[in-house]
């Protein structure tokens, strides 16, 4: 008779996404066991049900006491705190090391792994933010802070389908966090669609078809796959700063379309 060794409870690999992806402090009333590291990205939108929602809120309850660009700011400086700019971290990473690395793999690597943030990081980090604002900004409250609760867990899920494309780019023992992460199995492939496409399926509701749903799927799909391209081409294989900077820009790209839409229909405007 085989006995499982995995001792592991239904609820620990989603917990470990949380603990990994914020820095909220959960880890003080549960600790995962480490095996349950390798499977956070399965659970990454997930974690952005809360983070797209806590953005949501503030762009909301926010605007309604405080000018609509505050709002805007406080939004993201409260995924920032949230996140610990986990993700910002490895876009600035991604452009010092696909910037400055040239063609040499192990170069971007070790640019990538490097602590300290250079000149393409700075300006790359400068832009996004600048762009993220902006776009939110040029939206109505209601509807930027329902189209966050649809792109946070939306492009998390799109920008997941890295792990399945490519292998990891370094070995275990060189991963920043000591986690390699596994290959996303069918059920969990259907768990990380459903995460991904509930709040979007809301967002189309809510808007009552004005919104089209073809251009903000496409788009940050469109991004991910010429990601992809980069991705392969200078270094075979992602890595955790490769997510997060994916993640980010595919978000950005949902947003660009939303924009575009806001501003190209007006049922939009009168609906909010």
């Amino acid at each position: 008779m085989r006995i499982s060794l995995d001792t592991s409870k239904w609820f620990d690999r989603p917990w470990a996404a949380f603990i990994f992806f914020t820095r909220l402090p959960l880890w003080r009333l549960h600790e995962p066991p480490r095996e349950s590291y390798r499977a956070v990205v399965e659970y990454w939108p997930l974690t952005g049900w809360l983070t797209g929602a806590a953005m949501a809120a503030v762009i909301y309850f926010g605007s309604l006491v405080l000018p609509y660009s505050i709002a805007v700011l406080l939004a993201i400086a409260a995924r920032l705190l949230i996140t610990g700019a986990l993700h910002e971290d490895g876009l600035a990473d991604f452009f010092d090391g696909f910037g400055g690395g040239g063609a040499d793999r192990q170069r971007i690597l070790d640019i990538m792994k490097d602590s300290r943030i250079g000149t393409y990081g700075v300006i790359g980090l400068g832009l996004y933010l600048l762009l993220l604002f902006s776009l939110l900004a040029s939206m109505p409250a209601k509807l930027a802070a329902l189209t966050v609760m649809a792109a946070d867990p939306f492009s998390k899920m799109v920008s997941a389908q890295i792990i399945l494309m490519l292998p990891y780019a370094r070995r275990e023992d060189e991963a920043k966090a000591r986690v390699v992460y596994r290959k996303i199995s069918l059920k969990a492939g259907v768990g990380l669609f459903i995460q991904g496409m509930l709040p979007f399926v809301m967002l189309i509701y809510v808007t009552g078809g004005a919104m089209r749903w073809d251009l903000l799927l496409f788009a940050p799909c469109l991004v991910m796959y010429f990601m992809y391209l980069l991705i392969w081409h200078r270094l075979k294989g992602y890595t955790g700063d490769c997510c997060g900077a994916m993640f980010l820009l595919t978000e950005l790209s949902f947003y660009l379309c939303a924009t575009y839409q806001t501003f190209n229909n007006k049922a939009l405007w009168t609906w909010f």
